[in-house]
């Protein structure tokens, strides 16, 4: 068959950004060049097809003399089962039906010519191929690096295979990333290029509604969220570490003043209230705001307001903070109904529904709908799972890298303090594997996270319409 060419598959003609990494790899398998090739394509802009068409370019090529491909996924499904059933239908239109077959459910043979499609989870047992014309990691930022090199890169050893390795960025710490560094220091060298980049951009100059599509999505969870900036832009996260760095806690700080009630004016100018409680275990001691200890051993049920100006994108103020150490529920009840439709006239309240807080998430809900002379307030659950945590995290620090959570100017006052420590003790890891899982919180050994996960709730008002409506009862 003739060199790779943009038409070579009826139907399916590459794009011209996925055509030059597709002739590379192509002319590095050919000519047994043994290259070391990275491919990091925006998200759902045609990684995949670039590499179905490249693997039945192959497979027919070498189909008279032979030849192995490994394809390796973290997952076999569904991420290398559906390469495999993507390849099958390349095949299909290349009319190889009767010299292909599908062995064992991995094996995909094309006369002598073979790929398999493997998963590259730590349970898998993958060991024993052989891959003497490509070897490729898909999606290598999910797949653990002592893994591939343990298990993968051996089988390309022996052959000197070419390797390529396919994805979208994530943190540093992952397989895609150690080798993009790698391979760019070694085009730095020699000028040979190895790594192809196609951010979001890049597609949408040769596919305008994929543009389209992604600028509303950056329009809905704003520039800095760490999807947009990672699946779309390509940047890499800065690993594991602080949370919250210098750089982040002072976009985090605001010039407004701390409050302790509603104001008037900024309500009938528009402005909205809500109340974010996360909340503690109960106990018999401590009764109030003053039960607060600092630096104290148990949790504290914390309470954050914040001011919402409405707009397309809304911007949160924190106007005061409040908790409570060891008070129990039934007391602490009364006092936040008393918040909420007295002190702030609250439009909503968001309430960490978890264990033991699913009861007072529920006393809230039932008093707070009733009317009593005033608005129903609507109150938001929140149940904390690795899942949901994980996502708030995210939405948290895109708000505030956003500019659009602001603290109050620093009033000297414990709680407040103690605020800002939690930050700073507050570590994160992102590792590699599907569902891009934040992992986030305050170390046991330097205390509790209970006010930063107040604080973090607002993300959750997001999905509110906080249009301007007419105020009533204000007087």
């Amino acid at each position: 068959m003739a060199a790779f060419s943009r038409r070579w598959l009826a139907g399916y003609q590459l794009r011209e950004y996925q055509l030059e990494p597709a002739r590379a790899i192509a002319a590095s398998v050919d000519n047994r060049l043994g290259r070391s090739l990275a491919a990091v394509f925006s998200r759902q802009s045609g990684k995949d097809e670039v590499l179905a068409q490249v693997l039945a370019y192959l497979l027919t090529t070498f189909q008279t003399r032979g030849g192995s491909i490994v394809v390796a996924a973290p997952t076999f499904r569904p991420q290398a089962a559906l390469s495999r059933d993507r390849l099958l239908d390349r095949l299909r239109l290349l009319g190889t039906g009767d010299i292909s077959s599908v062995r064992d459910g991995y094996v995909v043979q094309v006369g002598r010519a073979s790929a398999r499609f493997l998963s590259a989870a730590p349970v898998a047992n993958a060991r024993g191929q052989t891959a003497d014309l490509l070897l490729v990691a898909n999606e290598a930022q999910d797949i653990d690096p002592a893994v591939w090199d343990a298990v993968f890169d051996p089988m390309a050893a022996s052959t000197n295979a070419t390797t390529l390795f396919m994805g979208t960025v994530w943190s540093q710490e992952t397989l895609l990333a150690r080798q993009l560094r790698y391979l760019e220091a070694i085009e730095r060298r020699d000028g040979e290029r190895r790594v192809w980049r196609v951010p979001w951009d890049r597609v949408a100059v040769e596919l305008p509604a994929y543009g389209e599509r992604v600028r509303a999505r950056i329009e809905q969870f704003g520039v800095d969220h760490p999807f947009i900036q990672t699946e779309y832009f390509l940047n890499e996260l800065e690993g594991a570490g602080s949370l919250f760095p210098p750089h982040r806690l002072a976009q985090l700080r605001g010039e407004h003043r701390r409050r302790h009630g509603a104001d008037l004016d900024q309500l009938r100018a528009g402005r909205r209230y809500a109340l974010l409680l996360d909340v503690a275990g109960e106990e018999e001691a401590g009764t109030g705001p003053a039960a607060f200890v600092d630096n104290s051993r148990r949790d504290s049920t914390a309470l954050t307001v914040v001011e919402i100006e409405p707009g397309r994108q809304p911007v949160y103020r924190v106007v005061d903070r409040m908790a409570w150490t060891g008070v129990k529920h039934v007391a602490l009840h009364g006092q936040l109904v008393d918040l909420a439709r007295q002190v702030w006239r609250a439009s909503m309240v968001v309430v960490d529904a978890t264990g033991i807080g699913a009861g007072l998430a529920s006393f809230l809900a039932a008093a707070l709908s009733e009317r009593r002379g005033g608005a129903v307030i609507p109150v938001l659950p929140f149940v904390f799972t690795r899942a949901s945590k994980s996502a708030l995290g995210w939405d948290f620090v895109a708000l505030i890298d956003g500019g659009r959570f602001k603290e109050y100017a620093d009033d000297g006052d414990a709680l407040s303090r103690l605020f800002w420590s939690q930050l700073v003790a507050t570590s994160y890891e992102a590792p590699p594997g599907p569902g891009k899982v934040l992992r986030w919180s305050v170390p046991a050994a330097r205390g509790h996270d209970d006010l930063v996960m107040s604080a973090a709730l607002a993300a959750l008002l997001d999905g509110v319409d906080w249009r301007p409506r007419v105020a009533v009862g204000l007087s």
